[in-house]
């Protein structure tokens, strides 16, 4: 974890435990934290024979063999553990990077008596350095040996430039019982999901069929973590991985047709957009958090689109971070997005005043209140396509210097 903790910052929320989830940290030493801050940086989760599993991956073609095998291993549906290594994403290291993960999976299968495939690993941090397999083994031994720990401990020792522990909760009724979802997640660079994001781990009591469960993240996902970017980077470890124990002893969730089921993916829905906006929060150099909304587009997958040009403009970012009411870039975004626009239609405002209408500048226009809302901390801009009924919000930070010397350094 970085020291200087950003700015738009959240407090680490309680969190209770999840009834078969026990969680344990060690430290394996992947890498030379900073001095005096040496830190665990292995996070280990044992889950209850039974569990369901659901995941979302990122699609980068040079993605880690983390993600090939966790890919691989959702198709079997249950999940006995999961291992996250900090400090070494173990991506673009050929079979000896593979061969370091099947042997993460044995040891631990082995201990637990379960198949490979039921063990979850994922690994964050710099690529091309395959993952030192001694020191991964002696970070699991250290870990199974270790006093359980909380939320908050095992949120701080997935970080890598993160500056502050991310975690998020929520409840529902299902079939009578209160079920609870608990999840953390680290991100901070690298961020463009596609189809997933960073590192984040969703923990349940609720009992779910793990095809169910993975449609409902899947559907989650899409409008929370692959509507966020922070630089345009799509990482290629990212990595969402949903855990239902079943323990609250409610009747499984097979489909929407059952008692609950709306309610519970409400719940899944309001922690996978928390965490996301929390990434967002910590972005690299982040000083401001930015709601993009778009309305009027042709579709919503066009909104989305149009909304995540916006957010990924240098020219836009960077206006924000210096509080510069320039709408003409995000109408330069919106033009470059590829997707249907009428000039002559589009309408921009920042923080509810709008700048232009139907393609031409407001006469009414006063900058003003533009320039008071830009020097806040929570900035949103709205566009309207003026097309059809398509809609969608993405969120993204500002891009100030402080990105730079972050990136800069970030192997030193």
């Amino acid at each position: 974890m970085s020291e200087a903790t950003s700015p738009l910052a959240q407090p680490f929320p309680a969190m209770p435990p999840i009834a078969g989830v026990t969680l344990r940290v060690a430290r394996a030493g992947y890498k030379d934290w900073a001095k005096g801050h040496e830190r665990c940086d292995l996070t280990y989760a044992d889950l209850a024979e039974g569990t369901a599993v659901a995941g979302v991956f990122t699609r980068n073609v040079c993605c880690s063999s983390e993600v090939e095998l966790g890919r691989a291993n959702l198709a079997q549906g249950r999940a006995r553990a999961l291992v996250v290594n900090a400090g070494n994403s173990n991506a673009f290291t050929g079979y000896r990077g593979r061969e370091a993960v099947e042997a993460i999976m044995a040891q631990v299968a082995g201990r637990l008596g379960c198949a490979q495939e039921q063990v979850f690993v994922c690994s964050t941090g710099v690529i091309g350095v395959p993952l030192p397999r001694d020191k991964a083994q002696a970070g699991i031994e250290a870990a199974l040996l270790a006093q359980p720990c909380g939320w908050e401990d095992a949120a701080n020792t997935i970080g890598t430039t993160d500056t502050f522990a991310k975690g998020a909760t929520a409840t529902a009724i299902v079939g009578g019982k209160r079920v609870t979802l608990c999840a953390i997640i680290k991100g901070s660079g690298m961020i463009a999901p596609d189809m997933a994001t960073m590192l984040g781990y969703i923990f349940t009591d609720c009992a779910v069929a793990p095809a169910f469960l993975q449609e409902l993240l899947s559907a989650a996902n899409s409008s929370t973590f692959s509507c966020i970017t922070v630089d345009s980077d799509t990482s290629t470890s990212d990595t969402v991985l949903a855990f239902a124990t079943g323990a609250a002893g409610n009747a499984a969730l097979q489909s929407f047709d059952n008692p609950g089921a709306d309610a519970f993916a409400a719940a899944l829905h309001d922690v996978c957009r928390q965490l996301a906006h929390l990434v967002v929060r910590d972005g690299e150099g982040a000083q401001k958090f930015i709601g993009i909304t778009v309305t009027g587009a042709v579709s919503d997958d066009s909104a989305r689109k149009i909304g995540l040009a916006v957010a990924n403009s240098p020219l836009v970012k960077t206006a924000i971070a210096g509080a510069d009411a320039n709408w003409g870039r995000v109408v330069m975004a919106v033009g470059k997005a590829g997707q249907p626009a009428d000039r002559d239609q589009l309408s921009i405002g920042f923080g509810g005043t709008w700048c232009a209408r139907e393609g031409q500048p407001l006469e009414s226009y006063d900058e003003a209140p533009v320039a008071a809302h830009l020097q806040g901390c929570e900035i949103s801009i709205e566009i309207d396509l003026g097309l059809g009924e398509g809609r969608a919000t993405v969120w993204t930070c500002d891009l100030t210097h402080g990105y730079i010397a972050i990136n800069a350094d970030y192997r030193s």
